[in-house]
């Protein structure tokens, strides 16, 4: 089974040089993890006895980031090396190693590929004092030379489906993984029970991280001048689209159109790249406005009644849910949906597309009556017609999503106390 494991993982890696010449994506896989041992080397005398994070991309980071921060209060001097797999992961906190960023973090790296001379290579020259996984990340040959090393390693936020190779016969490297861990922190019930049936023991329910994360946003309670002045136009409704892809779009402009009162909309897309942005320009409603625009020209959106705010940079969507009535969440028609936490955290009622069946704050949004599932433009309009037409209902779905935001704060709590204890 390891040798399969280390079979499909070269395979992977060499799947991944084949496509860099024409997939831009792996091109910055490849090209960002040159020269990563010389840049780790750089920063040896820094991350001796640090704590390792590991995150598969951004998501996960701000998953990861309460426990980093809760740890990093106790113990303030101590070193962190975030690593990440993705490159937008990587390019969107790469500045947080740097020397304009605060203390929270020493250093930002890519993942050395998982093959056992990078892992033991790693773990020899950082010497770290604890590994954190978040959420998916599971690294055969990484896991086992930090076990080799008597490294305390664990899994916050973990969740765990039946189809995963966990418990399928030919999983045997993966549940050697699990043994990794000094504890395994599950999201929910389920996960720690389906864990208990193949004899994993070291599993605890402590709740998700993502609730405090969105939790602390809402709290601060930034203003983004912006959106404030786009707000603060018009008394209509304001429709916010969030981490939108091409399919989105066409869905929600669908839905805009047949509606009897036209919402105003703020639309953000996953990835701004020109193709989506300049289509979004040309078929959504206008006047239309761009956030660089609206930067540039603060009082533009007040002296006007924009109908749309398109945001043409990344990093601004967790805060920016705050100026909407109602959120819609892309990705739930192509490999699943983005943050959906994020809007509900500021008391928005969420629509999302079919693609969630991954996500269980997105069938627990659903039973609280804060979300919906829409597989077309007409079944997105039924929506919006009824909590634009109904203030009862809309009032209802907001208040339900940021009840079940707030029911379930504090898993950071109880995973830091259980690893500092671990910490020596």
């Amino acid at each position: 089974m390891h040798a399969l494991y280390s079979t499909a993982t070269a395979l992977y890696h060499f799947g991944i040089r084949c496509a860099a010449p024409w997939n831009a994506k792996a091109k910055a896989w490849i090209d960002g993890r040159e020269g990563i041992w010389e840049r780790l080397e750089a920063k040896r005398d820094a991350l001796r006895g640090c704590l390792w994070m590991h995150c598969a991309s951004v998501g996960e980071f701000e998953q990861g980031r309460p426990v980093l921060e809760a740890i990093k209060a106790q113990r303030p001097d101590l070193p962190v090396l975030i690593t990440f797999f993705s490159p937008s992961g990587y390019e969107a906190r790469k500045l947080l190693g740097s020397a304009r960023s605060d203390s929270l973090v020493t250093h930002v790296e890519y993942l050395p590929p998982d093959s056992a001379a990078n892992a033991e290579r790693l773990v020899s020259l950082i010497a770290p004092r604890a590994a954190i996984f978040i959420k998916y990340e599971f690294w055969f040959h990484h896991l086992h030379a930090l076990k080799a090393k008597g490294v305390p390693v664990f899994l916050v936020s973990a969740i765990f489906r039946e189809g995963q190779p966990f418990f399928k016969w030919y999983g045997g490297a993966w549940r050697s993984m699990l043994g990794c861990y000094a504890r395994i922190f599950t999201q929910d019930e389920h996960s720690r029970d389906l864990l208990a049936r193949i004899d994993v023991k070291n599993a605890i329910v402590s709740g998700d991280t993502r609730f405090d994360r969105v939790s602390a946003i809402a709290e601060a309670n930034e203003e983004l001048s912006a959106a404030g002045s786009f707000r603060d136009a018009s008394d209509g409704p304001v429709l916010i689209c969030g981490s939108t892809w091409p399919k989105d779009d066409e869905v929600i402009l669908g839905a805009i159109e047949r509606l009897r009162v036209k919402p105003r909309v703020i639309i953000a897309p996953h990835e701004p790249r020109e193709t989506q942005l300049q289509a979004i320009e040309r078929s959504f409603p206008k006047p239309l406005i761009t956030w660089s625009e609206a930067e540039a020209a603060p009082n533009t959106s007040s002296r006007f009644a924009i109908s749309t705010l398109l945001v043409d940079r990344t990093g601004l969507l967790a805060r920016l849910y705050k100026y909407g009535d109602i959120a819609y969440v892309g990705g739930g028609f192509t490999d699943g949906i983005h943050s959906i936490l994020e809007a509900a955290a500021w008391g928005r009622p969420v629509i999302f597309g079919p693609k969630h069946v991954k996500f269980v704050e997105a069938k627990g949004l659903i039973d609280a009556g804060a979300a919906w599932e829409v597989k077309n433009a007409e079944e997105l309009h039924a929506v919006l017609d009824r909590l634009i037409g109904d203030p009862a209902a809309l009032k209802k779905a907001s208040e339900a999503a940021a009840r079940f935001v707030r029911e379930r704060v504090g898993a950071t709590a109880r995973t830091v106390e259980e690893v500092l204890r671990c910490m020596v």
